[in-house]
């Protein structure tokens, strides 16, 4: 019997961090995006992955590059990060996570990053293939939240449950649900 390590290696923490990467490159689509604090203002919620992965500034810019300014956009595209040790936070060298790959390019993106004040560097991604579609996902809509929508709408609160589901994550299908019953 071959054990494997890796969940035994995750920090301690509610975000992805560079260490999770430390395994090798990792490929994950984003599901959802949505806001966080002034410092790490978004949270990507990965589908492969159950922490929230808070891109930092430089690559929030390469997704910007890539996909647009608007999150919506983002959703279903997909990312190879890479654990890059060179990464500095106060003068140290800490680690971090980086894009490698990215959906939604058709060839390499070149995009001019900040590396220490007065310095830049072109940083590169490469284009992400297409993932092979999935045989059957689930798109049932759980008992609790159809419950719950009913009671949401009765009460008039359908509104905030929308927004609720969306601050936890939830998968797109089902606040697309929410969103119809709710209509």
């Amino acid at each position: 019997m071959d054990l494997d390590m890796t969940e035994s290696l995750a920090p301690k923490s509610d975000q992805l961090d560079a260490v999770d990467l430390v395994g090798g490159p990792r490929t994950f689509t984003i599901e959802n995006v949505t806001r966080h604090n002034a410092e790490q203002p978004f949270n990507f919620h990965l589908a492969e992955f159950p922490r929230v992965w808070r891109p930092g500034k430089s690559m929030r810019r390469v997704i910007a590059a890539a996909w647009g300014t608007k999150a919506s956009a983002y959703v279903g595209q997909r990312v190879t990060l890479y654990c890059d040790n060179s990464v500095e936070f106060g003068g140290a060298a800490v680690g971090g996570s980086r894009i490698s790959h990215m959906s939604g390019i058709d060839k390499p993106l070149k995009v001019p990053l900040l590396i220490k004040k007065g310095r830049s560097a072109i940083f590169t991604v490469q284009p992400l293939p297409d993932a092979p579609a999935p045989a059957n996902p689930d798109t049932t809509i759980p008992a609790d939240v159809i419950a719950n929508t009913r009671k949401a709408i009765t009460n008039g609160t359908a509104a905030d449950y929308i927004a609720w589901l969306t601050e936890q994550g939830a998968p797109a299908f089902i606040i697309d649900w929410v969103t119809k019953e709710a209509a």
